[in-house]
């Protein structure tokens, strides 16, 4: 297994301060994460940043938290058996 680069961008989802979305939002562009999607509301938000400048986002005043994007594969779910 190859080791990534510090370069490539990586998903990364956050928890904002939603009375300070806006600000916020501007902020982590400008410390490079491109915003892929919004959630005013809730606080939240994702997009991608390459690996190295993820500690710039974590000194962003109003986020909350920043959190890799993982996938998680489930199991499938057994098919009922009828009771014929």
């Amino acid at each position: 297994m190859s080791e990534s680069s510090p370069f490539e961008p990586v998903g990364v989802i956050l928890a904002v301060d939603p009375d300070r979305f806006a600000e916020v939002i501007e902020a982590v562009r400008r410390a490079g994460l491109t915003v892929t999607g919004e959630q005013p509301i809730l606080g939240a938000l994702s997009g991608t940043i390459p690996e190295n400048r993820i500690q710039a986002l974590k000194k962003v005043v109003g986020v909350v938290t920043v959190d890799r994007d993982r996938t998680i594969l489930l199991p499938p779910h057994p098919t009922p058996r009828s009771s014929n």
